[in-house]
């Protein structure tokens, strides 16, 4: 057994659960519009599944080590402004809940792909067109991924997301020892899940986590 594997089984397996929120929320309402998500118990449910996926043997059992939660925010919606409230609020007061919270920055104007210039209004009824983009969301992901291995914070991570933009840094914590357990609703994602250690297929345990 190499180092690595005795200290695993002595202490347990640490697992850190990374969510990118709207990616997952969009995924979870086209699955089922209806399913509200109970954020204590979720993170925890991942965790234990991640273990269970993990392979490793983890004599002192699971090690739970928090879960973050990525979430960008359009400052100009009402919408968005209460659900930056309930994150920083409610969300962050969980237990072993983190929550890293953005705010949308404006993205250029249209351009006129024949003479390239910027279209600020809608030439049909002449309201302003004004569009905002995550700025941030998932460097802080990869970020916090790699800062946290780093630290040798975690053995086991669960990544909630079907961006396979992703799929670059799980590899290089692959190649660091760090086992990452996709979390996501196929056929969404399946990039990133192939390059993952295991995937959860969260259509089909909507129940377990339901608030």
């Amino acid at each position: 057994m190499s180092q690595q594997a005795d200290e695993v089984k002595q202490r347990g397996v640490r697992v850190v659960v990374f969510v990118d929120f709207w990616n997952f929320q969009l995924s979870l309402n086209a699955a089922s519009d209806r399913l509200r998500v109970d954020w204590v118990k979720f993170p925890t449910w991942l965790a234990r599944q991640a273990y269970a996926l993990s392979g490793l043997p983890g004599g002192a059992g699971l090690a739970y080590e928090g879960a973050y939660v990525y979430l960008s925010f359009n400052p100009k919606s009402e919408k968005d402004r209460k659900l930056k409230h309930w994150a920083l609020t409610v969300l962050d007061r969980f237990p072993g809940v983190s929550v890293v919270c953005l705010e949308r920055k404006p993205k250029n104007p249209p351009i006129c792909q024949q003479c390239h210039a910027e279209v600020l209004k809608c030439p049909s009824c002449g309201v302003e067109l004004l569009r905002t983009g995550e700025k941030g969301i998932d460097t802080s992901i990869v970020t916090d991924m790699i800062r946290l291995a780093w630290e040798e914070a975690y053995d086991v991570a669960v990544l909630v997301s079907a961006d396979h933009d992703f799929v670059p840094a799980v590899e290089f914590l692959h190649m660091k020892g760090r086992r990452i357990v996709h979390a996501g609703f196929p056929p969404a994602g399946m990039a990133l899940a192939r390059k993952c250690w295991a995937s959860i297929d969260l259509s089909k345990h909507l129940h377990e986590f339901e608030r």
